[in-house]
């Protein structure tokens, strides 16, 4: 056996030799890769299942029966969004983290090294704001007429902070990677809040409101429309603005068009 995996071991050695391999980046180097790694496949996983329910799963309920429905949800819904939740919190960490170095970086080329931390500021209290007007265009969906018009609202305001942010960290030295990842990745963070501030809460009602009307019989609440609409509507957004998302996200390494000089 001892022989076995030494022959392994030389093999691969001789392979990475051959192929001139080699791990010269330092802990820096790992940590990044790690990150990437981590926020790819945690994001491959949360837009899956997003996309999953935007066009698989509510077409499938809306097409059941009253009765069948309130016993498959439930189960689908809390299973479905217990892995969109949590590998949305892994991409958003681990993309946030990836942010924090790019800006540091961009900082020391500017010559200014600690303002990267007041630009992670500006950036994260302009997408809170836009997530706090969309929360309240939302909850007000009914007195604004309808899904498109509130729709339309909530993307407007996704429009105007892009470009605000843009303009507030666009300076000499700041690359097009940090400024598109400004975009893609507060349009990310959008998602975030979204999926845990608005969808979950309203999910988490819906899921205990139908299971107790399936196993006990008892009515759903007069709210109960109102939060659903509300779910829907925050994981359609979720939905359209995940491919903005991902082209920013790709031009940051792949298509520079912008710059800070």
């Amino acid at each position: 056996m001892g022989t076995c995996y030494g022959a392994m071991n030389y093999s691969i050695s001789i392979v990475l030799w051959k192929l001139d391999v080699l791990f010269t980046g330092g802990p820096a180097a790992f940590e990044q890769i790690a990150l990437r790694w981590i926020h790819i496949f945690s994001a491959i996983i949360w837009l899956g299942f997003l996309s999953f329910f935007v066009l698989a799963v509510a077409p499938a309920l809306k097409a059941l029966d009253p009765a069948t429905r309130a016993k498959v949800f439930p189960v689908l819904a809390a299973r479905g969004l217990w892995w969109l939740r949590w590998s949305s919190v892994a991409a958003w960490l681990a993309g946030l983290r990836y942010f924090m170095i790019l800006a540091k970086t961009d900082a020391v080329n500017a010559g200014t090294p600690h303002a990267w931390g007041a630009w992670i500021g500006i950036w994260l209290g302009c997408w809170l704001a836009a997530f706090a007007i969309e929360k309240v265009l939302i909850h007000a969906g009914d007195a604004l007429g309808n899904k498109y018009v509130t729709g339309a609202l909530v993307l407007f305001v996704m429009a105007a902070t892009s470009w605000l942010v843009v303009s507030a960290l666009a300076r000499p030295g700041v690359s097009n990677r940090t400024l598109c990842i400004s975009i893609g990745g507060g349009l990310g963070t959008i998602l975030f809040f979204n999926v845990w501030g608005i969808a979950w809460l309203c999910q988490k009602r819906l899921i205990a409101w139908t299971r107790a009307a399936s196993e006990k019989g008892t009515p759903m609440p007069p709210e109960a429309g109102k939060f659903a609409a509300m779910a829907t509507l925050t994981m359609h957004l979720n939905f359209i603005l995940s491919f903005p998302m991902v082209f920013f996200m790709a031009a940051s390494a792949h298509f520079p068009f912008l710059s800070g000089s």
